[in-house]
């Protein structure tokens, strides 16, 4: 079963756009392997400056799907959205790797009309504060379906994501990794459960189903709070599709690939914007 699509604003982008920007979207679950079922994770989610520190935005809890073992849905419970962070707990009740997260599929781009700017996929930002200059508020229609019959200089693009973590509970399983032939996509073949910090990890990225070379791929280490730089590695695919990594010190990281190809299958969209996000939990040895 695959996670639900999604459509929503280009104010919500953060989650789509290039990991080379401020804000960056992440989910944190309070562990990734468990020894048993029965047991709870409780996830926080949002978007922010530092990664795993809250201080941008919250997630909507609304966007959060749940793929089983089996292949079943489960369920959020708990969930809580406050200022610059959404928690939620998930209820590991069958053995095997759970996956938890978020898949959109939109269109975002413009238009002329009349002489004008307009906007697809947005929304219109909050009025002025009281007392501040007007300013001119964009023009925005919701989907391409939209756009009208006189609109000049459309360019549209279909923007993909996927933000997903996976939490196993016992022995490891492999059936959330199916892919599913439509966008970008990974399959591990280091399982995110046997991760360590002195072993390499190793994971094929996929488009539409086939091994992806040149695949952009951000790894950054937590904590950047308490460093002096980041300690991103920006890394490539190699022609199999394959991503090497190997991880300097134990703790979470942040996993986040891209790619742009011409392949939109949206009506109007001539480029297509691709994303994979996941986050991993390396031990020490």
């Amino acid at each position: 079963m695959r996670l639900t699509h999604l459509l929503f604003a280009a104010t919500a982008a953060v989650s789509l756009a290039a990991p080379a920007l401020a804000h960056r979207q992440w989910l944190l679950p309070s562990t990734t392997t468990l020894s048993d079922t029965s047991q709870y994770v409780t996830v926080d989610a949002a978007a922010s400056n530092d990664l795993f520190y809250p201080d941008h935005v919250a997630m909507n809890p609304d966007m959060i799907a749940v793929q089983a073992p089996d292949g079943s849905s489960g369920t959020i419970e708990n969930a809580a959205k406050g200022r610059h962070r959404t928690t939620f707990d998930v209820k590991i009740d069958k053995p095997g790797t759970w996956k938890i997260g978020t898949e959109t599929d939109a269109v975002m781009g413009g238009f002329m009309l009349n002489g004008e700017q307009w906007r697809v996929g947005g929304r219109r930002g909050p009025p002025p504060a009281a007392g501040a200059a007007a300013r001119p508020m964009p023009k925005v229609v919701a989907t391409a379906a939209d756009i009208p019959a006189g609109a000049t200089d459309v360019k549209l693009t279909e923007v993909m994501n996927r933000n997903a973590i996976f939490v196993t509970a016992g022995a490891p399983s492999e059936d959330v990794f199916t892919p599913t032939g439509k966008g970008l996509e990974m399959q591990p073949i280091t399982h995110p459960a046997a991760l360590v910090a002195d072993e390499e990890g190793q994971f094929r990225f996929l488009v539409d189903g086939k091994p992806a070379a040149g695949v952009k791929v951000m790894v950054v280490p937590g904590s950047k709070k308490f460093r002096e730089s980041e300690g991103a590695q920006e890394l490539t695919t190699g022609a199999d599709g394959v991503l090497h990594v190997t991880w300097p010190v134990p703790g979470v990281y942040w996993m986040s690939a891209t790619v742009t190809d011409a392949k939109a299958t949206a009506p109007r969209a001539t480029e297509r914007r691709m994303g994979f996000t996941t986050t991993l939990e390396v031990p020490a040895p």
